[in-house]
């Protein structure tokens, strides 16, 4: 076929007119001039509150974080917030974003690698920072994440990552910092002969699963200790459990599956671990509290796990394990989509015993002290990231959540997203019209038909 240049011209025309709001917004670009935010209240993340607050960041990190009194102006730009709530950009631990797209499309879906054991497997590799929900989930003022691999019994390692980049290698916060192991469920026998069965291979298998696990950890810990002419990448991506440099993530649910995977791993020597999941943590808050492990709560959301529990037992969950002395953040792990309702199960445990402040913390400084970083995140605090959240209204409420502005390590980020765009699109179709009909007297139709 003959291109000519009418065809390249009307190829072109048709490209310029896709709406850009249709796509991911461009990353922005690095902080060119200090920004002080004045007059809003400032939620610091780590329990206090300052009314007519001002915050400043340069470069990237937070200048100054306090009274608008103290505050000086010189040489900002300032930006008047009157008005408007201030908060630290939420953090979401044990997250597959980035990693599953579309549930329904294969080929979008790379949370996953073949195989039992996989410590090796880097999670943030596979993180697609073009990913249509990222700017649907910043627009509710989550502005970081843990890329969580999933699947097998240990799935691999987590990095963190902020939500505002044009690779995984420029998103990176902390990478590879934790290895996550899936503990084998434990089964009960049922009194019918056929399931009691098939439970007996199922224990079989898990028997055998445990068995593997004991040897990869003993290697491991052997491993560590000894110099290697050729690397062993699995056995190398488990050393740093035993010196501290990274955490085990143990994700369980049920009381003595909690034990019995913490005490496998205390055996074998790991330094550090969190409890992801945890519908039972408040049965052995004691033992975890002991243990100085964690919890990273999943299921505030979420039915109770029994029939004879309170049927909002799960909300008040944050709340009594905050009680029982235990570190606690939140996750939403029901769907990648669902991430944007972050801040509301941290409203929902706002209003089943922790005060907003308490609250706030289990999505924001309490996630960074689990995840280890909290010396650059987590808070408003001077010296830290200039990554925090500009809302009209309170962010852990979804009746109010507005968010305005959002800044990741001191840049603005767009908040248009594909649904802030279709929102647009076909507001300004009823809105003309009602319009229409308006001027005409006519009643204004139902639908797009």
């Amino acid at each position: 076929m003959k291109i000519t240049k009418r065809y390249i011209s009307a190829l072109a025309a048709l490209l310029l007119s896709v709406p850009v709001w249709a796509q991911v917004p461009a990353p922005a670009p690095k902080q060119s001039k200090p920004v002080l935010l004045k007059g809003a209240t400032l939620h610091v993340g780590n329990g206090t509150v300052i009314e007519n607050a001002a915050v400043a960041f340069s470069n990237g990190k937070i200048t100054y974080a306090g009274p608008q009194s103290g505050a000086d102006l010189s040489g900002y730009e300032v930006v008047d917030v009157t008005g408007q709530q201030i908060y630290p950009g939420l953090i979401h631990p044990n997250s597959g974003l980035g990693l599953n797209e579309i549930e329904s499309v294969r080929a979008t879906i790379d949370a996953q690698e073949v195989g039992q054991f996989n410590p090796n497997v880097r999670s943030v590799v596979a993180y697609n920072t073009d990913s249509d929900i990222i700017p649907t989930i910043r627009t509710n003022g989550v502005l970081m994440t843990q890329v969580t691999p999933a699947g097998g019994t240990i799935s691999g390692t987590s990095s963190v990552v902020q939500l505002d980049a044009w690779n995984w290698e420029d998103a990176i916060v902390k990478g590879d910092e934790g290895v996550h192991l899936n503990w084998p469920g434990m089964l009960v026998e049922t009194g019918n002969p056929e399931i009691d069965k098939r439970l007996a291979r199922m224990k079989e298998q898990r028997e055998q699963t445990l068995t593997d696990l004991a040897a990869l950890m003993r290697d491991a810990s052997v491993y560590k200790t000894g110099k290697h002419d050729n690397q062993n990448l699995k056995l190398t991506a488990l050393t740093g459990l035993f010196d501290g440099t990274k955490k085990l993530y143990i994700h369980a649910d049920y009381g003595k599956e909690i034990l019995e995977a913490v005490n496998f791993a205390k055996k074998y020597g790991v330094k550090d671990m969190v409890l992801v999941g945890g519908r039972d943590a408040l049965v052995v808050a004691d033992f975890l509290k002991a243990n100085n492990i964690p919890v990273i709560y999943s299921g505030v959301h979420a039915l109770p796990s029994r029939a004879e529990e309170d049927v909002d037992g799960p909300y008040k969950m944050p709340f009594l394990l905050q009680q029982a002395g235990l570190l606690v953040a939140l996750d939403y792990d029901l769907s990648v989509h669902g991430i944007r309702n972050l801040p509301f199960i941290a409203g929902t445990a706002a209003a089943y015993g922790l005060n907003k402040e308490q609250a706030l913390a289990t999505v924001t400084l309490n996630t960074a002290r689990i995840l280890g970083i909290d010396k650059q995140a987590g808070s408003v605090e001077v010296g830290k990231d200039a990554t925090l959240v500009v809302s009209a209204g309170d962010l852990l409420d979804m009746r109010t959540n507005n968010v305005t502005q959002a800044f990741i390590q001191g840049r603005k980020i767009d908040l248009n997203n594909k649904q802030t765009y279709l929102y647009k699109k076909f507001e300004s179709k009823y809105k003309a019209q009602q319009d229409a009909a308006a001027t005409t007297g006519a009643a204004a139709p139902s639908s797009g038909h």
